[in-house]
């Protein structure tokens, strides 16, 4: 198996690290990311992690030297860790948003994670419930990907979190992290990874 990068996980050939900007935001986004996502080299929330200093990864469901924790811990952990005030759930629930809300998201929290995982996460963590849904227009989507999509207009984490920086803080802030996804589909067609025509 070919060494991988300990931060970004591609293959140490086509390593992103030196590619990652930094990418300020006023907006603070906490990802809340599935733990069978976070060994995988196509998880696009780690890039946005390090791109991003406004943003922090946490895991779910949080083990403990490999075992799991006991039940509810996951949701105080999470909760603790979210303050409510501010806070919207990046989720296709609710009104398109084509325009920030106002006032604008303090925070984000964002799931990473499958469409079916993030639909049970939504559903038994409540630490999310109640937090108002932030539900974005339709999303361009280019035809190179890291993953087979699931089902039209379905983007990965980083994309999804860009259009969040475009539509509460506009183009330029966003372009970086669009960058930053051309970067990660390119170096995986390189390595023979991804899915879509350029990885053919």
């Amino acid at each position: 198996m070919a060494e991988r990068c300990a931060r970004c996980l591609f293959v140490a050939s086509a390593c992103l690290c030196a590619d990652v900007p930094t990418v300020p935001t006023r907006t603070e986004f906490v990802i809340v990311r599935h733990h069978l996502e976070r060994w995988r080299s196509s998880n696009t929330g780690r890039l946005a992690a390090l791109a991003m200093p406004r943003c922090r990864l946490i895991d779910y469901p949080v083990e403990a030297d490999d075992q799991p924790r006991p039940a509810g811990a996951d949701d105080a952990a999470l909760a603790a860790a979210l303050p409510r005030d501010g806070s919207w759930l990046l989720f296709p629930e609710g009104p398109e948003r084509a325009a920030p809300p106002s006032p604008p998201p303090t925070r984000v929290i964002v799931l990473d994670a499958s469409w079916s995982q993030a639909r049970r996460m939504r559903r038994k963590l409540s630490a999310l419930r109640g937090l108002p849904p932030l539900r974005l227009p339709p999303i361009a989507v280019a035809p190179a990907r890291l993953r087979k999509s699931p089902g039209d207009g379905m983007v990965s984490t980083l994309e999804a979190i860009a259009a969040v920086v475009r539509l509460l803080e506009g183009d330029a802030a966003a372009a970086p992290l669009d960058a930053l996804f051309a970067r990660a589909v390119e170096a995986a067609r390189r390595t023979g990874r991804g899915a879509g025509p350029a990885a053919l």
